[in-house]
């Protein structure tokens, strides 16, 4: 009995050793050496596609838009320069003056009894002086009248212009052409006194004004005498001509006010209507590329990625030129650049890639 299992243990080691030695002693292969005897056989990668586009570049006028609003030119009230009491109101509001039409008549309060009053002492004086000056001459008279007389003389054409001044001044007359488009003063109005009191507002819609803020960045673009397109919430697109531009930033909003200026002869721009300001800036060298070659290197800069004569990948840094709804124009580009616009978040710097055209190619244009 235990013969035969001193037996069975030698028989288990000497299989055991034979098994080992097997492994040394028979030649095998395996997958690295048939991959080092054949090293020509090796399966290689093909490059990754990519669509690219041409960056054509050339001179481009980017625009500006800016929401505003319509301002009349000249905006004034009106009111009374002397007492009285309003006697006549000859306009309403929406009614169209020329310069110099009567807009309200003040009471007279003996304002022509003064200046017809004014008018006498001119006359006496001036035959006073007529009557003695040959006396004087011939001296007859001391030459000191002839200084009195001159003075009173002088200081009675004064009092006639003040009469007629004062006189002038109870008619309240338009100081330009315009609208009225309020009129707070009532006939009757104000029976101690007038002056100073509000009698109407008059506008002048002609020319017209859009009145717009800009943001400190831009400001540099805008220039005086440019033109601009003036989109009216009423439908209706206007011409214009930048006239101001403001040197001194709003305390608030750190904006500065632009104006453009308007034709406006019909009347029909009403204001204080909200309008679209679009400004056309300075021209420069940019290309136009879709929105998707966009994108950000590791070091967090805007660009796109290009294909070089090689067909090897590189990052080009961009700025923005103009924004627009599916395309973009950039700066920096060369023309003729080869922009990956399908496929450049898969690849990287240096990477050797398969460039093909892109079929729709005609956002580059």
């Amino acid at each position: 009995m235990m013969k035969a299992s001193r037996i069975t243990a030698v028989g288990v080691v000497i299989a055991a050793v034979l098994w080992i030695a097997s492994g040394h002693l028979l030649p095998h292969d395996s997958a690295e050496g048939e991959a080092a005897v054949r090293p020509g056989e090796a399966k290689q990668q093909p490059a990754f596609r990519v669509s690219v586009m041409p960056a054509l570049a050339a001179q481009h006028s980017p625009t500006l838009t800016l929401s505003g609003r319509t301002e009349a030119d000249h905006k004034v009230t009106i009111t009374a320069r002397t007492g009285g009491t309003l006697t006549e109101l000859r306009v309403k509001r929406g009614q169209h003056v020329e310069k110099d039409d009567i807009v309200a008549v003040l009471s007279d309060d003996a304002r022509k009894a003064q200046l017809a009053q004014a008018e006498a002492l001119v006359e006496q004086r001036r035959a006073e002086l007529d009557a003695k000056r040959t006396l004087i001459q011939s001296g007859a008279l001391p030459k000191l009248d002839m200084v009195n007389l001159e003075s009173q003389y002088k200081a009675a054409e004064a009092s006639l212009s003040a009469a007629k001044a004062e006189l002038e001044r109870s008619v309240v007359r338009a100081p330009w052409a315009g609208v009225i488009t309020d009129v707070p003063a009532e006939v009757g109005g104000a029976a101690f006194s007038m002056a100073g009191k509000e009698i109407a507002t008059l506008v002048a819609l002609d020319p017209m004004l859009a009145v717009v803020e800009v943001s400190e960045r831009k400001l540099a673009g805008v220039k005086v005498g440019e033109t601009a397109a003036v989109k009216l919430i009423t439908g209706q697109t206007v011409q214009g001509r930048v006239r101001y531009v403001s040197k001194s930033a709003s305390a608030t909003t750190r904006t500065y006010r632009v104006e453009v200026e308007m034709s406006n002869a019909d009347g029909k721009i009403p204001d204080g209507i909200t309008a679209e300001v679009v400004v056309s800036l300075q021209a420069v060298q940019a290309a136009r590329v879709p929105r998707s070659a966009l994108t950000i290197s590791s070091a967090g800069d805007i660009g796109v990625r290009v294909a070089d004569a090689q067909s090897k990948v590189q990052f080009v840094p961009v700025k923005i030129v103009e924004d627009l709804q599916d395309t973009m124009w950039l700066s920096g580009l060369q023309d003729g650049a080869r922009v990956i616009v399908r496929g450049q978040d898969f690849v990287r710097d240096g990477q050797v890639v398969e460039a093909v055209d892109e079929p729709n190619a005609t956002a580059a244009k």
